[in-house]
């Protein structure tokens, strides 16, 4: 039995698995609804009259398709080996994700986009800062999961479910502060113009 994983009831492996399994579901849908709320203020927020939209770096591109591959090699070490080789390659891929993110803040900060200059920019900052946190929780379970010898499937589709919220809720984002302009959180929020 593995030490770092506490047996729980029925301490077989299935039993775990099961247990695990329910606790990610449960978990994500309490992230998922944490990410809908901070969205919705978003929209909000956006339809007051002093907001504007801000020019999103290109790095989000890259950091974006760094996303899109971790979920992809987390979902084939799923079902191809070598496993632990694909688990492993989705967590740099994912550790990348959050330096290009970081490499986004910096462009967004030398052009003069801070925290307190605009609502969108506010938003951005806490909503990317929040998704990363997650991100760096994920690696902390990929990295724990990379620590045995042979981890099992299901540990490994964990992670994998986990990493396809991750770029779910990133998609949902990067949209939003695309798309999203004062003009349609106003529409969407019954504000009249």
């Amino acid at each position: 039995m593995n030490s770092a994983v506490l047996p729980l009831p029925g301490d077989d492996d299935s039993s775990r698995a099961r247990a695990l399994s329910i606790g990610l579901w449960v978990f994500m849908g309490v992230a998922t609804t944490l990410f809908g709320l901070f969205l919705t203020a978003y929209v909000m927020r956006l339809a007051g009259g002093d907001s504007t939209v801000i020019a999103l770096p290109p790095q989000l591109w890259l950091s974006t398709a760094l996303l899109v591959l971790a979920s992809v090699l987390m979902q084939r070490a799923v079902t191809a080996p070598p496993a632990r080789a694909l688990l492993a390659q989705g967590g740099l891929c994912a550790l990348a994700f959050l330096a290009v993110q970081c490499w986004a803040w910096l462009a967004l900060q030398s052009a003069h986009v801070v925290v307190a200059g605009n609502p969108a920019a506010s938003f951005f900052y806490v909503l990317t800062a929040l998704h990363g946190l997650h991100v760096a929780g994920g690696l902390v379970a990929c990295g724990a999961t990379l620590r045995s010898d042979d981890p099992p499937r299901w540990r490994i589709a964990l992670c994998a479910r986990y990493w396809h919220l991750l770029l779910a809720v990133w998609i949902a984002l990067y949209a939003a502060f695309n798309w999203i302009t004062p003009d349609v959180a106003r529409v969407i929020c019954g504000v009249p113009r």
